[in-house]
């Protein structure tokens, strides 16, 4: 690797952990870096997720304000996230590279309409809950559970724009602010990230030189959303998902 390709490897990893921090998709600017430096995809990919673990423990770490009293929640969807990243750590090296290629930017697109929607949709949830006594759960219920282990799955098969359907997913199942989702968002990823990379260490080909600068350069950019994206205002904030995703959506079909 050149020295201008360990500079781009390490922009890019400011950049994703910035990025993954605030709403996600940061594996939509490494991956496409590391294979222009002439990684094979799956290296690439590994590579990645190893590299991005810093950046992740960074982005929750400076959310964590927003973590109080969530501890309830964020064990039992972690149960969920750590399931399917192990799953889908396998799935990467089992599964044909293009196997997610086609259902990935329609998940995306999916979670993007959901995030739009979800003000008015939890509205009239709570005008309905409001009439019919049903108490609200503070846990999401089995549907979120099996919402986040699917799309832990997919985090830990490729995890670009995970984040987008966590905080789809839990904006329109628990009543909470966004800025709290996306605290608990930011933990999530992390445990994917890192149970996907402790699979990858003992079975796949990973570049050391491309996690280290990952892994440098995320864990600044974790800090860097953080600040960011806790000064965001839950518009802005949903604004960025939406315009982010689809950014996401268009690499992914041009890929």
């Amino acid at each position: 690797m050149s020295i201008w390709e360990a500079l781009a490897v390490f922009a890019a990893g400011v950049g994703a952990g910035s990025i993954n921090t605030i709403v996600g998709s940061g594996t939509l600017i490494t991956f496409p870096v590391l294979l222009a430096t002439g990684l094979p995809p799956v290296t690439a990919t590994v590579s990645n997720a190893l590299g991005l673990i810093p950046g992740s423990l960074s982005g929750a770490i400076g959310y964590r304000k927003e973590l109080k009293g969530q501890r309830r929640l964020v064990l039992r969807l972690g149960v969920a996230a750590s399931a399917g990243g192990f799953t889908g750590a396998v799935l990467l090296l089992t599964l044909p590279a293009t196997a997610f290629e086609t259902i990935v930017p329609v998940l995306v697109a999916l979670a993007l309409v959901l995030v739009v929607l979800q003000p008015r949709i939890s509205a009239v949830v709570q005008r309905r809950r409001a009439r019919t006594g049903t108490i609200t759960r503070t846990d999401g219920g089995p549907v979120l559970f099996g919402g986040i282990l699917l799309a832990s799955v997919y985090g830990g098969y490729f995890t670009a724009a995970q984040g987008i359907i966590y905080l789809s997913l839990m904006g329109m199942l628990l009543d909470d602010t966004l800025q709290r989702l996306n605290a608990v968002k930011n933990v999530l990823a992390a445990l994917v990230n890192s149970i996907a990379a402790l699979f990858f260490l003992f079975v796949a080909d990973y570049d050391w030189t491309a996690v280290l600068l990952i892994a440098v350069g995320s864990a600044i950019g974790g800090q860097v959303g953080a600040k960011v994206g806790r000064r965001l205002p839950a518009p802005a904030l949903r604004t960025f998902i939406v315009v982010v995703g689809t950014f996401a959506i268009a690499q992914l079909l041009l890929r």
